[in-house]
């Protein structure tokens, strides 16, 4: 695809993920795909996670390539040296109420750059939609990725029809335990009719109307429409009911997804950017090595993401629900995965393990659910790893955590058939109960012909997404090129 201008300039797409690993990820990907189809690239990290991206993976990570350029503005929160994941809360709010005026100015700073293509489109994360408010300023397209899924978005879009019919907020913060989120909501617009109050996004469990979670939310989900465009990072066989409910609201959706299969097909693997890496957690490459000397099928892949946290108690009881199942493990455990204290196993748990399990502190997710020893994918289901999993054609158990990974999590049992709940309350048990179920029993066997069945979806889809990347960029992205 030619994209050079009528002087043999490059268009220019200034990229602002919302500071997160969950968000990052998928941005740095679209990014690449830009990039491969000639458009000069400048990636935006916050000070912060600059600076963990050079503790992680050293000085030349954030270098960049000829026509592929980091730049870095404020996050508004204090300044700190920590090396793990902010406040999710605390960081949407400093964000969304900070990070405008410094985005106009690297906008005006790129624009003056001498030798540099002027910014020609800005593609900003959906919870980072006051970019669109720069893009009008300088006259050029604003497009919105929004990382999560279709289901995850329909779910945030139907809180005010929760708001009007007095369901949320909450009347007191018994209804979190006395049964009221098990209420049937199988009436929301463009939401799968096995839905429960608690399988909505978590944000909807406060008794504050002002909630600041809540509303920031509310906010960016319904900036949605005042976009250009919207990009999804799904397929549209996976999701159909929310992506028509979607496009009844905002007409230009492109699914562009997965973007993870997307991007290996697309950029060249000799291509020195396809080395290019946005991960704040170095890598820990033995745990590739040691997958290679399991047999196939055997191991349980358990990683909870870059924001889960739980209580020590909860860790060990997932630790003997491991140990319990008879299973080899690789199981990923962030340095931050336990609040406000040290994450500590039992030696006697280490001890019954050693010669079946490996811990590491991060990996290369995707390479290891492409992994044939892989059989079984315990997770909190971002949507990150969801479509991963998804795409390795790996059955999981679910845990969700925190926003929309409860709703992901009912799709993936419910709707799409890959999945089974752990249960809120972590007991040995149900782990133990749950991996031998999914490895070896009636419901595994069809979870597993389920997985294998979206792994081909996901690998035809590739066209259908190649195709809708070209709309966009032809449709969208140059026309502020084609108009100036």
């Amino acid at each position: 695809m030619d994209t050079a201008g009528p002087a043999g300039e490059k268009p220019h797409t200034v990229c602002l993920p919302f500071p997160t690993q969950g968000h990052i990820t998928p941005m740095m990907k679209l990014a690449k795909l830009l990039h491969c189809k000639g458009f000069h690239i400048t990636f935006v990290a916050t000070e912060y996670n600059h600076r963990r991206l050079i503790r992680s993976r050293g000085p030349s990570a954030a270098a960049g390539l000829p026509g592929f350029a980091f730049a870095t503005i404020p996050d508004g929160l204090p300044s700190s040296q920590a090396d793990a994941t902010q406040d999710p809360a605390s960081l949407a709010y400093s964000t969304m109420t900070t990070c405008l005026p410094h985005l106009r100015n690297l906008l005006a700073g790129l624009n003056s750059t001498s030798g540099m293509p002027p910014v020609t489109c800005i593609v900003a994360d959906n919870l980072m939609s006051f970019a669109v408010d720069a893009a009008r300023e300088l006259g050029v397209p604003a497009v919105l990725l929004w990382t999560a899924s279709a289901c995850g978005y329909m779910g945030y879009r139907n809180f005010r029809l929760l708001i009007d019919q007095g369901i949320i907020p909450l009347k007191d913060e018994e209804q979190l335990t006395n049964g009221f989120m098990d209420m049937p909501v199988d009436w929301a617009p463009g939401m799968s009719k096995h839905m429960r109050l608690k399988d909505f996004p978590t944000i909807l469990r406060t008794t504050d109307r002002d909630d600041t979670a809540l509303n920031f939310k509310l906010h960016h989900v319904e900036r949605t429409e005042i976009a250009d465009a919207v990009i999804i990072n799904t397929m549209d066989e996976l999701e159909q009911p929310a992506l028509d409910a979607m496009r009844a609201i905002i007409p230009a959706i492109y699914t562009i997804g997965p973007l993870n299969s997307l991007t290996d097909q697309i950029v060249p693997f000799m291509d020195p950017l396809h080395k290019v890496s946005s991960s704040l957690w170095k890598e820990d490459h033995t745990c590739l090595q040691w997958l290679d000397g399991r047999k196939p099928r055997s191991v349980v892949y358990m990683n909870f993401g870059s924001v889960t946290v739980m209580s020590n108690h909860e860790l060990v009881e997932f630790a003997w629900g491991l140990a319990n199942s008879g299973q080899d493990f690789l199981w990923i455990i962030r340095p931050d995965i336990v609040k406000s204290e040290a994450a500590v196993l039992p030696p006697e748990f280490l001890e019954a393990t050693k010669d079946r399990g490996l811990m590491a502190s991060w990996c290369d997710q995707e390479a290891v659910l492409r992994h044939d020893a892989v059989c079984v994918f315990l997770t909190h289901c971002g949507w990150n790893s969801t479509v991963e999993g998804l795409c390795g054609g790996v059955p999981m158990l679910c845990w969700p955590f925190f926003a929309e990974q409860q709703t992901n999590g009912r799709y993936k049992c419910l709707e799409w058939g890959v999945g089974m709940e752990i249960g809120d309350n972590v007991r040995r048990e149900v782990v133990m109960k749950r991996i031998k179920e999914a490895v070896g029993g009636e419901k595994g066997r069809e979870m597993k012909k389920r997985a294998a069945e979206w792994r081909e979806v996901a690998i035809r889809s590739k066209e259908t997404s190649s195709n809708n990347l070209d709309s966009l960029i032809n449709d969208v992205l140059l026309s502020g090129k084609k108009n100036s």
